[in-house]
């Protein structure tokens, strides 16, 4: 299993899609290579914010994206895990 610390995350600011759409491409991208495993914790909002600059809101939309694709799913109190 590699770790999430190998993922990049580049947001491009200029592009035309939302950074929250970009974010949740680069998170699905790692749910298909199978570098975000299933039953495996996605990287927190915390981490993603500090890795992207991006707002908290921002990578809450993308999680929620991933979630309404039914690729991951929220445990309170535990996190995000992959499907």
């Amino acid at each position: 299993m590699l770790s999430v610390m190998t993922m990049e995350y580049v947001i491009d600011p200029l592009a035309p899609e939302t950074s929250a759409s970009q974010l949740a491409a680069i998170l699905r991208a790692g749910i298909a290579s199978g570098e975000l495993q299933p039953r495996q914790p996605i990287p927190s909002i915390t981490y993603l914010v500090g890795e992207t600059g991006l707002s908290v809101g921002t990578v809450r939309r993308a999680t929620q994206m991933l979630i309404d694709e039914g690729l991951v799913h929220t445990v309170p109190g535990l996190g995000t895990f992959v499907r």
